[in-house]
């Protein structure tokens, strides 16, 4: 206990010492030592790599999570030790309604097909935005974290030790200045010298530490080449999703602009001259060919039957159109395939010849 006491009041004096000459040093009424022109020189580079640093990690959360609501519960999360939520992306929400959409609108319908085609896609796409996320938090984020949470710290300290060694020098030497008694001179020098070698060694401890700043950024230039290499690789997945879905919706988008042009090309065979034929139930020879070739598409997509009243379809396959427009459902046409009956969605058909 003894012991403890004299190490409090040690310490107390230590403390009121250092204040006095902070407040001698605002006043410019006591000397301030000032390290060299190299240390200081590496001090602000390594405030600096702090502060971008910082900035960085920032932006990069900020860019990979937009939502600051979600930043704030994925750090708390992170720093209790807790799993984060694997919440869905934007993209995907957005794929899910479309699909949810295209399914209540009807997928034999062009706008219901396509609208469930977008929708895998966007969830795709969000998929590999769930993906790219990760990776760059993994290869570039938690590295600069460790950076600033490691080394950063470390010379944080080493600075602060070294400035209360610095104060402790000062205080000295206005100490032996002030100094009248011979024993009092004697007191304060060898004081100075036990404060000088305390602060010549944690300069150089602290000198060692800022140096080895230039190295980290050797490392954080890795780091910077893998963040780009991810980043490269999930755009370039992006492009190839979205290049399979505008191939696809072009399919789709053939196939429902062709069907209402067959009709109108058949209504103005009808409206000029054709009526009194199909009146008498006859047909020329070549009007008979001509209406053989309408009755022909091919198949875009495969499409699975719902019921017994429904024909499946096997991707690029010829079938022959019985009834272009279905007169109980106008979005389905009435088609054969052999010996096979049944309406299809007219989405799916791309008409061969009118």
């Amino acid at each position: 206990m003894d012991f403890n006491m004299k190490k409090l009041v040690k310490d107390a004096g230590t403390v009121f010492n250092r204040v006095v000459q902070l407040t001698e040093e605002k006043l410019g009424t006591s000397i301030k030592t000032e390290l060299d022109a190299q240390f200081e020189h590496l001090a602000e580079r390594s405030d600096a790599t702090k502060l971008w640093t910082e900035k960085l990690v920032w932006d990069t959360e900020a860019v990979l999570t937009p939502n600051p609501g979600n930043r704030v519960e994925d750090f708390l999360m992170e720093k209790i030790d807790k799993k984060k939520p694997n919440r869905l992306t934007n993209l995907e929400y957005l794929g899910l309604d479309m699909i949810q959409a295209g399914s209540e609108f009807g997928p034999g319908t062009a706008y219901g097909s396509t609208l469930i085609k977008v929708g895998e896609s966007e969830k795709k796409l969000g998929h590999a935005e769930r993906d790219y996320s990760n990776s760059v938090i993994s290869c570039y984020v938690h590295p600069l974290r460790k950076f600033l949470d490691g080394e950063m710290k470390t010379i944080l300290k080493e600075r602060s030790i070294l400035e209360g060694k610095r104060i402790d020098l000062d205080a000295c030497k206005n100490r032996l200045r002030k100094a009248r008694s011979m024993q009092g001179q004697q007191n304060a020098e060898r004081d100075l010298r036990v404060a000088q070698s305390e602060f010549d060694r944690q300069a150089e401890i602290t000198k060692l530490l800022l140096e080895g700043v230039g190295s980290s950024h050797a490392s954080h230039l890795r780091y910077l080449h893998q963040f780009v290499e991810t980043q490269a690789q999930h755009y370039a997945l992006c492009h190839r999703i979205m290049q399979d879905l505008q191939a696809q919706i072009a399919g789709l988008s053939t196939g429902s602009t062709q069907v209402p042009l067959s009709q109108s090309q058949q209504q103005a065979t009808n409206d000029g001259g054709g009526s009194s034929s199909s009146s008498a139930g006859g047909l020329s020879p070549t009007e008979g060919s001509a209406k053989d070739l309408r009755k022909r598409a091919r198949v875009l997509f495969n499409y699975e039957a719902k019921d017994s009243s429904e024909l499946s379809l096997v991707s690029n396959e010829v079938i022959v159109i019985v009834e272009e427009e279905y007169e109980l459902e106008p979005d389905y046409a009435i088609c054969e395939r052999g010996s096979m009956k049944g309406k299809v969605p007219r989405a799916y058909l791309e008409i061969l010849s009118y």
